[in-house]
């Protein structure tokens, strides 16, 4: 029976290791690639009852804002879907700083928005 008991509590491991890994499969793209190793390794020390709390987080899709940046950055609506309302304000009424603010937005977006997702995932993780 030890090695019954044994044998489940590695099994269990493996499970958490695969349930890891399909995270980080499937959201993988939403968080900056310089912090995946440490993502991981925050999500494999991560108590069992958090993890749906990081999996309902509300990430958001950095291709999206992306196209958000492109047709109404200059607005300001991809500052405010970062929830970056100052900027937003400040974007809006500059119009997109007289254009080129709202260039130079459409290259940072991505990073900018995957900085954003990994601020939720720490929050979530907590």
């Amino acid at each position: 029976m030890g090695q019954l008991g044994l044998k489940t509590k590695l099994n269990f491991k493996i499970m958490d290791a695969q349930k890891v890994d399909l995270f980080i499969g499937t959201m993988g793209s939403k968080f900056p690639e310089d912090k995946m190793m440490l993502l991981r390794d925050q999500l494999i020390n991560l108590p069992e009852e958090r993890f749906p709390m990081v999996q309902m987080a509300p990430y958001k899709d950095p291709v999206m804002i992306l196209l958000f940046s492109a047709i109404l950055g200059y607005w300001g609506v991809d500052r405010f879907m970062l929830g970056e309302t100052g900027l937003g304000v400040l974007k809006l009424v500059t119009c997109g700083g007289f254009g080129i603010w709202y260039l130079i937005d459409i290259f940072l977006m991505v990073g900018k928005t995957k900085d954003w997702n990994y601020q939720k995932f720490n929050q979530a993780a907590r």
